[in-house]
């Protein structure tokens, strides 16, 4: 285990104690930390978000809000983010509102089936050929994977065009094309990601959605008119149209035989005293309740060394943690550690929120164990689709 400096430059810790643990690509120009997060959520302005939330180009016409980063790492609850978009025009409101119930519809359902996500869901889509479904060349492609590693975020239309491209259009599988665009997304998760890409290519809902000129001269109609390829597009016209065939049917999509182990616990569990509050990936926020609960205990995070070191991030999503870790550093006494955090938390009376996804589970002998902040409680019921779940939701 070893104790990291993160008062400093962290471009000298990210280049001498994370060698080998990332796969490159500097900094983001989005900012990690929950200074960083309560100002961008103070200048939130979503009036105009249902028009144009889709719209990639010219930067200014953009709708989307680039919260995700702190939605992702609960620096941003989506109760609060929900809460502050309440007065906001109601048909923007009720959008974006609905965008965040799919970041909760994603949190349930991976909190459910786990590593099953990473399955097809629910129709079968088998190309799973090696390679990489963005080749250069395309104006298109070439913006949306560019602005991706250099930025470790995008809009939802470009993340669509992406997935599409890889595995409609070129029939890579979606597994890998997956994998290539979590390493560099600043928000990250298995749940969203795995899901976006399951509704895109068609195993979360049988249609495939069909990437073609005509939404890119919609959404950054500029990209064509500078493309080399724009006399001779190879995305003219739309795919022709798949058939997929269903999967066979997962019982866990139609209920939750165990409801409690989805949910998480719904009350403190105390097993001992803690002494040491540890934080992980999943809250990282001031409004963690853990560190909310012990607001005079030191704080602790691990950064999970042999996870880095297989999953080989992108230097943007390090960059991100360590500015949201220093940042807190000027609140709380933080000390950052390189290591196993299950290992930590065996060693340690630590004090942890709990978190819906399955390596939760690697934790043992925890001190104390507090509720992961739903949006909504999750309901026992089908969760084959977005709106079947929904259906279901308490309001």
């Amino acid at each position: 285990m070893k104790k990291l400096e993160i008062k400093g430059d962290l471009e000298g810790l990210v280049n001498q104690d994370f060698m080998g643990l990332h796969s490159g690509g500097g900094r983001s120009s989005i900012q990690g930390g929950q200074s960083a997060a309560d100002q961008a959520l103070a200048e939130l302005n979503i009036s105009g978000y249902a028009k144009n939330r889709s719209q990639v180009l010219p930067y200014d016409d953009r709708g989307a809000s680039v919260l995700s980063p702190y939605i992702r790492h609960n620096l941003l609850p989506l109760q609060r983010v929900w809460d502050h978009v309440a007065k906001a025009p109601f048909a923007d409101r009720e959008k974006y509102r609905d965008e965040l119930l799919w970041q909760e519809y994603a949190r349930h359902l991976y909190a459910r089936i786990g590593t099953r996500l990473f399955s097809n869901l629910r129709f079968e889509q088998i190309w799973d050929k090696p390679g990489n479904g963005w080749p250069a060349g395309m104006a298109c492609v070439d913006f949306a994977t560019h602005e991706l590693a250099e930025d470790g975020w995008l809009v939802n239309q470009s993340r669509m065009w992406l997935a599409s491209h890889w595995t409609v259009r070129n029939e890579f599988g979606w597994l890998h094309g997956q994998e290539e665009m979590y390493r560099h997304l600043l928000d990250g998760s298995r749940a969203a990601n795995l899901l976006g890409w399951q509704w895109t290519v068609g195993t979360g809902t049988g249609k495939p959605y069909g990437f073609a000129r005509w939404q890119v001269q919609k959404r950054a109609p500029q990209l064509c008119g500078s493309c080399a390829l724009k006399s001779k597009c190879p995305i003219q016209e739309f795919p022709e149209e798949l058939s997929l065939t269903e999967a066979p049917v997962e019982d866990l999509l139609l209920a939750d035989p165990d409801l409690a182990a989805t949910t998480g616990p719904l009350v403190v569990i105390e097993n001992k005293v803690p002494t040491t509050v540890l934080l992980t990936v999943d809250s990282l926020g001031d409004a963690d309740p853990a560190l909310v609960a012990n607001p005079d205990l030191p704080v602790a995070f691990v950064f999970n060394e042999k996870a880095l070191a297989k999953l080989q991030l992108s230097a943007k999503r390090i960059y991100f943690y360590l500015e949201t870790l220093q940042d807190l550093a000027s609140r709380r006494d933080l000390t950052v550690y390189l290591g196993d955090p299950y290992e930590f938390a065996q060693q340690n009376s630590v004090a942890i929120t709990y978190a819906p996804v399955p390596s939760f589970a690697k934790f043992r002998e925890l001190a104390q164990i507090h509720p992961f902040p739903w949006l909504k409680s999750p309901h026992p019921q089908s969760i084959r689709s977005f709106s079947a779940w929904r259906g279901k939701l308490k309001f």
